[in-house]
């Protein structure tokens, strides 16, 4: 029942968004990057995973972050995310739930992502995780983040790996299952829109379930942004968005504060 209620809200969000906005962008700055990026092959038992690493430039080893891709793949846009992470510090390692598929269409994303089942999502989660720590120049520190679905499938995901530093969830639905929650083990930080209510209404439950747990979550709500503002707030996206554009300014802020701590 609960991957009927999910599909069905992906597909709510993905009809409700105007189809340009799903045009993919992000090459430019791959292209131009200084810092080293390649594809890898992952072993998970009989399954070969793929997936995207770029790394800093940096003397000394540096944490690791999984990125968790929106509904639409590995994308030129999350790759290019990748490379502004690995800007700021971070091996950034973008592991492909979607077999190389990649969407500009919102109900061939729909298709592709309801088809994942929760059990695949931790096969591939696992299996980049255990990859990201034996990276010779990882300093141990393992951290995710996750977009739209993505964000949804990092602050879930927190519940079953005890290895894991920190979530940055970005407009995701906000876990709220008592016994997961107790299994979290580290801060979770939300990224939100303002104009979207559809992701904002879990949150009052999460903060009250991760409240009686002990656990730490900060969701911060961006004034005037919808859902997907990482994206449509790039100055370099065909279909910018001013609001989202300063909520993008303002959780890059944020993140990069965080990012520093660790």
């Amino acid at each position: 029942m609960k991957r009927v209620v999910l599909a069905l809200a992906v597909v709510f969000l993905a009809r409700s968004l105007p189809a340009q906005e799903y045009k993919d962008f992000g090459k430019d700055r791959l292209n131009s990057s200084p810092r080293h990026a390649e594809w890898i092959d992952i072993k998970s038992g009989d399954r070969t995973i793929k997936a995207f690493v770029v790394y800093p430039e940096r003397k000394d080893k540096a944490p690791v972050m999984i990125v968790v891709q929106e509904i639409f793949g590995v994308t030129d846009w999350l790759r290019s995310l990748c490379d502004e992470l690995a800007e700021n510090g971070v091996i950034a390692i973008a592991p492909d739930f979607l077999n190389g598929q990649k969407f500009e269409d919102a109900d061939g994303a729909v298709k592709a992502v309801s088809a994942v089942t929760p059990d695949q999502i931790k096969t591939v989660l696992d299996a980049t995780a255990d990859y990201a720590l034996k990276i010779p120049a990882s300093n141990g520190a393992l951290i995710a983040c996750g977009f739209c679905r993505g964000g949804g499938w990092a602050f879930d995901y927190a519940s079953s790996n005890p290895k894991l530093k920190a979530i940055y969830s970005f407009y995701g639905t906000a876990l709220d299952d008592p016994e997961k929650v107790a299994k979290i083990p580290c801060p979770v930080y939300g990224f939100y829109g303002e104009n979207d209510e559809r992701v904002n209404a879990t949150i009052p439950k999460a903060e009250e379930s991760m409240k009686a747990a002990g656990k730490k979550y900060e969701p911060m709500i961006y004034k005037g942004a919808g859902h997907g503002f990482m994206r449509s707030g790039e100055k370099n996206n065909p279909n910018f968005r001013e609001a989202d554009g300063k909520a993008r300014d303002e959780a890059w802020a944020r993140w990069k504060t965080l990012l520093k701590q660790l």
